[in-house]
This record gives structure tokens, C-alpha cells and sequence, in this order.
């Protein structure tokens, strides 16, 4: 049976806070499109008290910024880089051109082209980032687009040094100072100054998700990446206290992110709120985790692992950690996740800063229908055909017939013109 102990914020809570960031984002395009750069300007004074005389860096200003940086700071971001780097390319070896002969003469194929240019979010704000200028500008790269433009916010004014040190070592080709929707809204729309991209990707808050989904369609994006979800999946052989961490861990980044303990261990379930409450006191970051953890944890308890994974497979969460003596039995079942970290020696923040993997993931429930970011979304499969002259006067024929099925008559003589030309002997 399965038991939800401790439930988060309703679904009509969350559509209303969701209507809000609709409305205040729609207005804000809205001005973008119809004022461009004044716009942007006024829209980063008022958000972000930053009003530069040009928003995107000089490679002067880029590398003063990873001068200043220890020596320590920059082995890191690069030991970090070459592990989603090997994973990037590992993946992108994995997909190949296609080029087959289905019948004689007729040859049809794909190619796999980059996208021409892409525009990276990198958030800021409490939290600079760093670790999303590698999963978007250096993953962008490995697969071969062309123009890159990135965009990160200021902290109170000043250029965070090591974002933009990474942003430069992933081989952006443009870095802006610039946050938020208006950032955005830049790279989505363009400006006089900033031209548009093709494609926006990254992770952000709800009104950066908000902005990608409106603005889609005018461009491509990754996905809709709203507030950081986690999920616990813990039996008995797993421990409060590594629970009750790896929920906090995630929970900290936003006041709405939510925080799911998924467990069949009764010790565990009426336990954490405990250890939640022991850590929280300690915590730096409790003045965030403790209002997610308060309004959008939830503690659900079942009875068999196969509660466990049905339960798991309709959260859909961004994060799933399996905290259980099998987990690879998850890995084989689960259909819906965003990633997967199995086994107490691993853990999201991991995949979040350095392992190799990507980190921006499917939320809302998208798990059930799309993967992350990698190296793939930046690549458009895409076909031909090539047919002989004896092969389109067979083809042809069959074509033919088929458009007349369908009451196509213009689809029928492009049909009909071959076979006339090349030969068919039962030419319509």
C-alpha cells in the first residue's frame, strides 16, 4: 500500500504561481521585440542594477577575469570540462550518418549538421552556475555549432569570474553580462546590438523557463528546466541521515524546488522530518531548503519495490537517487527520470558539477517524454534521397497510384513526369 505521509504544494497552487510567471514574462517579450536594446537595458537596471555601456565582454575584460582567478579554481573548471568533454564526445561517436540502398538505384540517408548558432544561459545570482557553462557552451562545441553566445547575470554588480572563466574555456564565442528574462529575450529575439540565435538552452528559474517556452517555436530549445526536483528511493539498507542530505543538497537551490522521499522503510519515513530539522539548523543554505523541504517535500512510504518503482515512474522526477541493495533493479525498470544516480556512492551533486553527465534535465513530469541536454539536441537528424533513372520509373508508378489514392493530383504528375521521362512502361 502505498501511504503519502508528508504532502507538498497542490497542483491548482502550482498552476497559479505558474499563470503569474506567464503573464509577467509574456509582457516583458512583448517589450523586447518592440524596443530591443532600450529595453534590454531597462529591463537589467531594474532586475539586476546593471546598466554597462556594451553587455557582451571584451576578450580584454574575459581574460582579466580569469587573471584574477587562484590557479586551483582554474585546474578545477578544467578537470570538470574534460570529464563532460570525454562523456560529450563518447556520445556524439555514438551517432552516425546513414546512407542505405533500400532497393536498386534508390539510395536514401541522414546527416547529422549542428545547429548553426545557439544561445547559452548560465544562472547566477546567489549561486553562480559555473558548472552550466560546461554542460551547454563546451557540449555545443563538441558537437560542432558554430556561434555560441552566452549569457550570465552580475553579482551585485561585478562579472562572476569563474563563469565567465568557463564560459570562456568551453569555447563560447560571445559571452554577455546579462540575466534573466532580458537575456533571454536578447539571444531568443536579437536586438540592435545582439543578434538571435536558433536555439536557447540552459538551466534557470521558472521565469527563464517560462521565456524559453514562449519564445519557442520562434527558436529551438533544450527543454523546459524549471526548479531543481529530487527524488529519494531508499529500502532498509539505506540510513536517515544520507537521505535527509541528499534531499537538502537539492532542495537548496530554490524556495519551489521540490524534495521527494520515496521509501519502504517505515524507520526512515517517520524519521527524517528529525534529521530534516537536525541539518537544517546547521545548514548555510536553511533559510532556502527549509521553505522547499516545508512546502514542496513530500514523504510517501509503500510496502514492495515494485510500489517503489510505479510511484517513481509517475513522480518523473528531474533526479532520481536509488538508495536501495539492488539499484541496478531500477536502472533495467524505471522509464521515467531525467538521471539516474544508483548506489550510496554516488550522488546529484556529482552529476550537477563534475562527473561527466549532463545536468540540465527534464522537470515537470517532462521526464515521461524527453532525456537532458546532450550532445544530440544540438544536431538535427537530417534526410535525403537519391534516386536512379531506372529506379524512379519504377518508383514512380507506385507513387503515382498512391496519389490518386489520396486525390493529390499535382503530387501525382511529379510522379507521372518520371515515369514519362525515364522509361515506366505503365505510364499514367
Amino acid at each position: 500500500m502505498i501511504r503519502v505521509l508528508k504532502q507538498g504544494a497542490t497542483e491548482a497552487e502550482t498552476r497559479e504561481a505558474d499563470r503569474k510567471v506567464r503573464q509577467t514574462v509574456e509582457q516583458i517579450l512583448e517589450d523586447v521585440v518592440a524596443r530591443g536594446d532600450a529595453a534590454v537595458r531597462d529591463l537589467s537596471a531594474r532586475f539586476d542594477k546593471w546598466e554597462p555601456e556594451s553587455f557582451r565582454l571584451s576578450q580584454a575584460e574575459i581574460q582579466a577575469l580569469i587573471d584574477s582567478l587562484p590557479a586551483q579554481v582554474i585546474e578545477d573548471i578544467r578537470f570538470a570540462q574534460a570529464q563532460i568533454r570525454r562523456f560529450a564526445e563518447a556520445q556524439k561517436a555514438a551517432l552516425r550518418d546513414v546512407e542505405v540502398e533500400t532497393l536498386p538505384g534508390i539510395r536514401l540517408g541522414h546527416r547529422n549538421i549542428p545547429v548553426n548558432s545557439v544561445g547559452c544561459y548560465v544562472p547566477g545570482g546567489r549561486y553562480p552556475m559555473v558548472a552550466s557553462a560546461h554542460m551547454s557552451v563546451l557540449t555545443a562545441k563538441v558537437a560542432g555549432v558554430k556561434r555560441v553566445a552566452a549569457c550570465t547575470p552580475p553579482l551585485n554588480g561585478v562579472a562572476p569570474a569563474a563563469t565567465v572563466a568557463a564560459m570562456a574555456m568551453a569555447g563560447a564565442d560571445e559571452i554577455y553580462l546579462l540575466g534573466g528574462i532580458q537575456a533571454i529575450a536578447a539571444m531568443g529575439i536579437g536586438t540592435e546590438t545582439i543578434a538571435p540565435v536558433d536555439m536557447l538552452v540552459g538551466p534557470g528559474n521558472a521565469y527563464v523557463a517560462e521565456a524559453k517556452r514562449q519564445l519557442f517555436g520562434r527558436v529551438g530549445i533544450d527543454l523546459l528546466a524549471g526548479p531543481t526536483e529530487t527524488l529519494i528511493i531508499a529500502d532498509d539498507t539505506a540510513d536517515v541521515e544520507m537521505c535527509a542530505t541528499d534531499l537538502l543538497g537539492q532542495a537548496e537551490h530554490g524556495p519551489t524546488s521540490p524534495a521527494v522521499l520515496l521509501t519502504s522503510s517505515r524507520k526512515i519515513a517517520e524519521g527524517i522530518e528529525a534529521e530534516i530539522a537536525r541539518q537544517l539548523a546547521v545548514l548555510p543554505t536553511a533559510d532556502i531548503a527549509s521553505v522547499a523541504w516545508r512546502d514542496h517535500g513530500q514523504v510517501i512510504l509503500c510496502d514492495t519495490d515494485e510500489e517503489l518503482l510505479s510511484e517513481a515512474d509517475r513522480i518523473a522526477s528531474e533526479h532520481v537517487q536509488v538508495l536501495t541493495r539492488d539499484p541496478r533493479w531500477f536502472l533495467q525498470r524505471m522509464t521515467n527520470y531525467g538521471a539516474l544516480f544508483l548506489g550510496k556512492e554516488t550522488n546529484v551533486a556529482y552529476g550537477d558539477k563534475v562527473i561527466g553527465t549532463n545536468h540540465t534535465l527534464p522537470t515537470k513530469k517532462a521526464a515521461r517524454y524527453t532525456g537532458g541536454l546532450w550532445v544530440g539536441k544540438f544536431l538535427k537528424t537530417c534526410t535525403y534521397q537519391e534516386v536512379s533513372p531506372e529506379a524512379t520509373a519504377m518508383i514512380g508508378e507506385y507513387c503515382s497510384r498512391l496519389c490518386a489514392i489520396e486525390n493529390f493530383a499535382g503530387h501525382k504528375e511529379q510522379a507521372d513526369l518520371r515515369v514519362r521521362r525515364y522509361g515506366g512502361k505503365n505510364a499514367a
